[in-house]
């Protein structure tokens, strides 16, 4: 197959995460072109490997021993501006999309500004989102190849079925994300430029500077910290439900008195308790077992059920 020769062995990973962590993929190829997307997979089935899809590498544990098969990076990175819509590959960045929505007065991008090295298709899938905005509010129609028919197929905004960092690309494995339309509005630049500032603004401030995936785990709807532990939701949470309408669960974290944790190299931010740190010598054994720790702890105080945003790539 003309494939095999763009596919490349025992290939280093970590420098692709903002983890900084994890073993090499046995086989690997960067993705542009849609008949290289079919022909890796039709590769991959023939040589019986497993196929994993890795976008920026923000949010994923990656396992020390590497990954048994063939990694693919998504590399259709176009991005074109049609009026007050934006195309976008799967494999561009947010950062650049937002840059250019800037340079055509487009509003509707600046919460993802300071978010590190996330691309569309990841932001769509988990349907990323901060200050109370989320792709959902801004995906218009989204192209994707369906795996197991080996066919491309688009989906309007209401057949993505966003939810809370969620989606239909997310809920089935076998809709991988190509493409995207967003929709955005025009406002005046130095609004959007403001917006974009404070969203820095606020993330140098909260956020750790050490390698980090971002939040790993997701925040809490009310009622089910109210019907859980109603004494704690009374004194000390109810006044603090966010603009998404869900309990931070860095905060919980932080009640639970575990700012500073660590194991090995890895240790939970003092600067926001949802973000677990490599301080330079990490394992993704080491960040398993403190996330491991911290819903163990957070359970037993508390008798509430954190679940990961962050996903284990390759395990």
């Amino acid at each position: 197959m003309e494939i095999e020769r763009k596919i490349k062995k025992d290939y280093a990973l970590a420098a692709l995460t903002t983890y900084r962590i994890g073993g090499p993929a046995k086989f690997f190829i960067e993705i542009k072109e849609k008949n290289e997307l079919i022909e890796a997979f039709k590769w991959a089935k023939k040589e019986k490997l497993k196929s994993y899809i890795l976008g920026g590498g923000s949010n994923v544990i990656i396992p020390d021993a590497g990954i048994d098969g063939l990694v693919m990076v998504m590399k259709n990175e176009i991005v074109a501006v049609r009026g007050e819509r934006i195309e976008c590959g799967a494999g561009a960045t947010l950062a650049r999309v937002c840059s250019l929505a800037l340079s055509n007065n487009l509003s509707g991008l600046e919460w993802s500004s300071g978010i590190p090295r996330a691309t569309t298709g990841g932001a769509i899938r988990g349907n990323a989102g901060a200050f109370g905005i989320s792709m959902a509010d801004i995906v218009e129609t989204v192209e994707f190849f369906n795996i197991k028919d080996r066919k491309f197929d688009v989906f309007s905004n209401s057949m993505c079925k966003f939810g809370y960092r969620n989606s239909i690309f997310k809920k089935k494995n076998n809709f991988l994300i190509w493409n995207s339309v967003l929709r955005l509005k025009t406002e005046p630049a130095k609004d959007i430029q403001a917006l974009i500032e404070k969203s820095i603004n606020f993330r140098k401030q909260r956020y750790p500077n050490l390698p980090s995936a971002g939040s790993v785990f997701k925040n809490l709807d009310p009622e089910y910290v109210k019907n859980n532990n109603e004494i704690l939701f009374i004194r000390e949470l109810k006044d603090s439900i966010g603009r998404e309408g869900k309990i931070s669960a860095g905060l919980i974290i932080d009640k639970a008195g575990l700012k500073g944790k660590s194991i090995g190299g890895i240790k939970i931010s003092l600067e926001h308790a949802n973000h677990i740190v490599n301080t330079g010598k990490g394992t993704a054994e080491e960040v398993i077992m403190l996330i491991s720790y911290i819903k163990q702890q957070v359970r037993t105080k508390f008798g509430l059920q954190l679940q990961e945003e962050i996903e284990y790539f390759g395990f």
